[in-house]
């Protein structure tokens, strides 16, 4: 088992994150103890919804004190009430941890109920900090940081890992919330939409290689975020005196479900992926640290109509920091340009470059890292925040 960085709060709390990136193999180790109600096997499911009252007497039944978990809480939402009633009643007598990989259900049915007491954590596949540094980067990038994937050591068993990740997301978290009417034109925008995956996004685009309406493929990456595997990137929309593009990035949480979707596992990458996924993969770190060390603050990307770009900006009150990733194992000067007309219009705080070679440099006002030495001062703090 991988040791993880994420920690259990004192209080009850919702874990959000996509399937496969650990939530219940960190929880069993982490709540031994733990009265556990796992919705995932269809035999718990089955009992609980032909015996309603079941749940709420076995809570009951519990003492003071001890942890409740109810795995996957989306498949069967109905329990927030109980849970919401119990934690009225009884307000001190158990604590709950409850992890989901969709907020679609939740939303819809009712996770608002549940007391301001309850924290929302999110769940992230491993960093570097948890794998014990960086594999070789044509493999991290090929096959990501699910733990199933990182676990296998053959290549061939990581293609398969990855091809059943995707077929079995199709069958149950679509199929089993009813989130789209037509699996394969949804399969065919999966496809589409990986390739797109780290750009700026044109939906109308999109939905013409797809062969899908417009309002339906804006549904499908609503149905992607939903179900955690995607993120919007905003545009950084500063007080500048040149215009910035406004549309938003969308970006898929793990390089290697970017490459299984898009058809790509069994293929040598190509230049003109590589530097979308060491994004992505940049991306996760960020989130997956800015939510392990409580950083707060938002992100976004800034992009002129002229194309100068700079790939992460972090703000929180008046700090910023920008960050440049480029995929290259040598630093080409030009690369931060768009940095330096960036800092022209917007004070900022730090920036960084991100590359592929093996010596830290110094640009101007800009910090050039190799990517395992960026990474290392990201988890040291040393990057965002102070």
């Amino acid at each position: 088992m991988f040791a993880r960085s994420a920690r259990v709060p004192a209080r009850s709390f919702l874990l959000l994150g996509p399937r496969g990136t650990g939530k219940t193999t960190w929880l069993r180790a982490q709540l031994p103890q733990a009265l556990w109600f796992d919705l995932v096997l269809d035999r718990e499911m089955l009992r609980l919804v032909q015996s309603p009252e079941a749940f709420r007497q076995e809570v009951l039944a519990a003492k003071r004190g001890t942890w409740v978990v109810v795995d996957e809480i989306q498949r069967l939402p109905s329990l927030m009430g109980d849970i919401q009633d119990l934690m009225a009643r009884h307000p001190s007598r158990w604590r709950f941890a409850l992890t989901g990989s969709s907020a679609r259900r939740l939303r819809r049915e009712g996770v608002n109920l549940l007391p301001a007491r309850v924290v929302n954590q999110r769940f992230f596949p491993l960093t570097a900090q948890e794998l014990g540094g960086l594999p070789p980067l044509d493999d991290l990038l090929s096959f990501g940081t699910l733990p199933a994937v990182r676990a296998a050591q053959a290549r061939s068993a990581r293609v398969r890992l990855l091809e059943a990740y995707v077929e079995n997301y199709l069958a149950q978290e679509i199929r089993i919330e009813a989130a789209v009417k037509r699996l394969d034109s949804f399969a065919r925008f999966l496809r589409v939409a990986a390739l797109a995956n780290g750009q700026v996004t044109n939906v109308s685009s999109i939905a013409r290689d797809a062969g899908v309406a417009r309002p339906t493929v804006q549904g499908y990456f609503d149905t992607l975020v939903d179900t955690l595997l995607g993120v919007w990137l905003p545009a950084w929309r500063p007080r500048a005196k040149v215009k910035e593009v406004a549309h938003p990035k969308f970006y898929l949480f793990d390089p290697g479900v970017v490459r299984a979707l898009g058809g790509r596992l069994r293929e040598p990458m190509e230049r003109e992926e590589r530097g979308h996924l060491l994004e992505t993969y940049v991306l996760h770190e960020l989130r997956a640290h800015i939510e392990q060390r409580s950083v707060g603050g938002e992100l976004s990307y800034w992009r002129t109509p002229a194309g100068s770009e700079v790939d992460f900006i972090w703000t929180r009150g008046g700090k910023t920091v920008a960050i440049e990733v480029k995929a290259k194992d040598r630093w080409d000067p030009r690369g931060v340009q768009a940095l330096h007309s960036l800092g022209t219009a917007m004070p900022l705080g730090k920036a960084f470059g991100v590359y592929l070679g093996a010596r830290a440099l110094r640009d101007a006002d800009v910090e050039v890292l190799p990517l395992g030495q960026f990474l290392e001062r990201l988890h040291a703090g040393r990057v965002l925040g102070k």
